[in-house]
């Protein structure tokens, strides 16, 4: 059977558009309104990724680091997090939900007891940052045993040969980072530079889900719909710190922000 990941993407294609990618820190800012944001970008996004927030996220860029200092003062823990992904997928068992951490954090909680809780939370995939290839086999294939999909990262410096490796062991989507930056940098490469070194990674393995991240926002998204997937966070993270800032209804503004997200990658009948 296709995994729920597989379907979302086959279901953008049938749609003529990539899929969207939504990335929050779960329990920003609230545990209550953390789901509630969740499962109302759902409604547009076609994967939500979510955060464990973490004290020292490297890859990640000033937003997201904002919101995960956020959910850590409020007192989220990993358990938390996995009740909010158990939460949402009690309402909406037929969305993606994949979990996005570091390897020291899966480390100290127990492998198997990590797995064991994606599993029961309804996971669908999970990304680890700083657990690069062939680094992750082992993990990887613990995954697959549990019918959780693990998200392998490429990126622009990732040279052939690695390439070809990870791509025949990946399993349901590949996370292409699109610029060696940290999330949330301004796009410092071209988009058509940008699907060129995609187009590399795509046909390698024409079935094989490839997604782009780092640096997507209103502005960018459009001239990158050539992707089979593209994932947006900091400038969701931004406007959940702004709406708090300015005293508006978070789950409302950032509802809006992904929903103008899809419009723009929707197909209009104009392109090919």
């Amino acid at each position: 059977m296709s995994s729920l990941i597989n379907q979302a993407f086959q279901n953008a294609k049938n749609e003529n558009r990539p899929a969207l990618l939504t990335y929050t820190v779960a329990g920003d800012n609230t545990k209550k309104r953390s789901l509630e944001i969740l499962k109302s970008i759902s409604n547009y996004a076609d994967i939500c990724e979510l955060g464990f927030p973490h004290n020292t996220p490297i890859a990640d860029g000033g937003q997201i680091q904002t919101s995960a200092y956020r959910a850590i003062k409020n007192g989220i823990k990993i358990n938390d997090v996995f009740s909010i992904a158990k939460d949402f997928k009690s309402k909406k068992k037929n969305k993606p939900i994949v979990l996005m951490g570091y390897y020291n954090m899966i480390f100290q909680y127990n492998e198997n007891k990590f797995l064991e809780k994606c599993k029961k939370s309804k996971v669908d995939g999970l990304i680890v940052v700083d657990l690069p290839y062939p680094e992750n086999k082992s993990f990887a294939n613990k995954c697959k045993k549990k019918g959780i999909n693990f998200i392998q990262l490429v990126s622009p410096t990732t040279s052939e040969i690695r390439l070809k490796k990870i791509i025949k062991d990946s399993h349901d989507m590949i996370y292409y980072i699109s610029m060696l930056s940290t999330t949330g940098g301004k796009l410092k490469v071209s988009p058509k530079k940008i699907l060129e070194k995609y187009s590399k990674i795509k046909n390698q393995n024409k079935s094989k889900n490839v997604v782009i991240g780092f640096g997507i926002t209103e502005k960018t998204i459009k001239s990158l719909k050539k992707a089979d997937g593209l994932v947006v966070g900091s400038a969701i993270c931004k406007e959940i710190s702004n709406s708090i800032n300015k005293r508006q209804n978070t789950v409302t503004n950032v509802t809006n922000i992904v929903k103008r997200l899809k419009n723009k990658i929707k197909w209009t009948g104009l392109q090919k």
